[in-house]
């Protein structure tokens, strides 16, 4: 393999084992929450203040995570948040009382943002120096590593019922992911040094770029992925409800809602960037949101069980890559534009599920997905507001041209 081909890929290998890094973390310490809930005695308000302080830790780091991306670069804050996420897990197991836990969880939600921030600018960062699409693959391994969270948290759980040994050897796991990342991360370009003394000029110029306001693509990209978000988190938290309760499931059929949109994702992430090789991120994400809203609204204005779940494998197949593409987007904005699309994404997960659960008290649960299917297709309209890069050349096209270049080097 020629060496700029062999560079590229162990630098998205790097980045890849951060995304897995973040799937792990999270995946650990949620699929503990009902020892976490004996061990502290909690009601079921109280596991859901838990779960909501960690999203708003995460929703609340914006301005946190553009400042430190501008002072330390994406390579050394996604290295620090990820030391920081593994002393957080530590912490966790060892909290002694309902209190610090939700201190805990809320700095876990600021370690979560700046790393998901870091990760997703390296991610652009290697498109833009390689010409190639590999953000849609890097976001299949955060599935991966929640996967692999899971096997290791059943293993672990058949083992002992305590958490300390669980967090313990997931965090030497995730010190092994963040040793095998270190070495081929991305560059950080070095800080510009302000003189001494600023002038008059520089000082005011210096306060208009703090002062400075979401541009019009900010907002717009902002926008985007909150409803796009809505779509994935909502599906993941009320698909088995619906099945259930409306579809008229069984109990053992109701939780394939979830697998068949996590699979179809994680199918969709592997090939999702031959996918923009080929025709675009606009198509991509556009096409995509609107075969997800489609196809769920289809589903339900049929009924039943199985239109239910091709309704669902219509939305993992529709949105696996618009957040993907949605982060490259921002990242070509600059940090301000990936922090922010970062906390909407966020504040898009928390609110989703909630607003879906609201709608379904007030009308019912297939109004309540009548939303989601709204979203995606929002996402469909929003995306026409945006300019986007062209299609990168394909993947022979770009070895091709890569191996052209390093003979002409040599």
């Amino acid at each position: 393999m020629p060496r700029v081909l062999d560079d590229f890929r162990r630098t998205q290998l790097a980045i890849a084992a951060l995304f897995c890094f973040l799937g792990f973390q999270y995946a650990t310490w949620i699929s503990r929450i009902p020892a976490l809930k004996t061990s502290l005695d909690l009601s079921a308000g109280e596991v859901g203040l838990l779960l909501m302080v960690t999203g708003a830790g995460a929703a609340a780091s914006f301005p946190l995570v553009t400042y430190l991306m501008k002072r330390l670069g994406a390579r050394r804050l996604a290295l620090l948040s990820g030391l920081g996420l593994v002393a957080i897990l530590l912490a966790l197991s060892v909290a002694p009382n309902y209190p610090v836990t939700l201190v805990i969880l809320c700095l876990d939600g600021v370690a979560v943002g700046c790393l998901n921030v870091a990760m997703n600018a390296q991610g652009a960062a290697l498109e833009a120096a390689h010409g190639r699409t590999a953000m849609t693959q890097l976001h299949a391994t955060f599935s991966a590593g929640s996967f692999l969270a899971a096997l290791v948290s059943s293993g672990m759980t058949a083992l002992t019922s305590g958490i300390v040994t669980h967090f313990a050897a997931a965090s030497a796991v995730l010190l092994l992911l963040l040793a095998c990342a270190r070495p081929r991360l991305l560059p950080d370009d070095a800080p510009a040094k302000e003189p001494a003394e600023p002038t008059a000029e520089q000082g005011e110029g210096k306060r208009r770029r703090r002062m400075a306001r979401p541009t019009r693509v900010m907002l717009w990209l902002g926008c985007t992925m909150i409803f796009a978000e809505v779509v994935e988190g909502s599906m993941n938290d009320w698909s088995a409800l619906y099945l259930k309760d409306v579809a008229g499931a069984s109990a053992q059929v109701a939780p394939l809602g979830i697998a068949v949109i996590s699979v179809v994702m994680v199918l969709a992430r592997l090939f999702g960037d031959g996918w923009r090789s080929r025709w675009g991120d606009a198509v991509v994400v556009r096409v995509g949101s609107a075969v997800a809203g489609i196809g769920l609204a289809l589903a339900l204005l049929t009924g039943g069980v199985v239109p239910a779940l091709l309704g669902f494998a219509c939305v993992g197949l529709g949105v696996a890559a618009v957040t993907p593409c949605l982060y490259v987007a921002a990242a070509a904005e600059g940090p301000d534009a990936l922090s922010l699309v970062a906390a909407t994404g966020t504040t898009g997960l928390l609110v989703g599920p909630a607003l879906i659960g609201f709608i379904a008290q007030a009308t019912d649960l297939t109004w309540g997905m009548a939303v989601v299917a709204a979203s995606a297709v929002i996402v469909s309209l929003c995306t026409t507001r945006l300019q986007w890069a062209p299609a990168k050349a394909s993947s022979e096209a770009s070895m091709k041209t890569e191996v052209a270049a390093e003979k002409g080097a040599t």
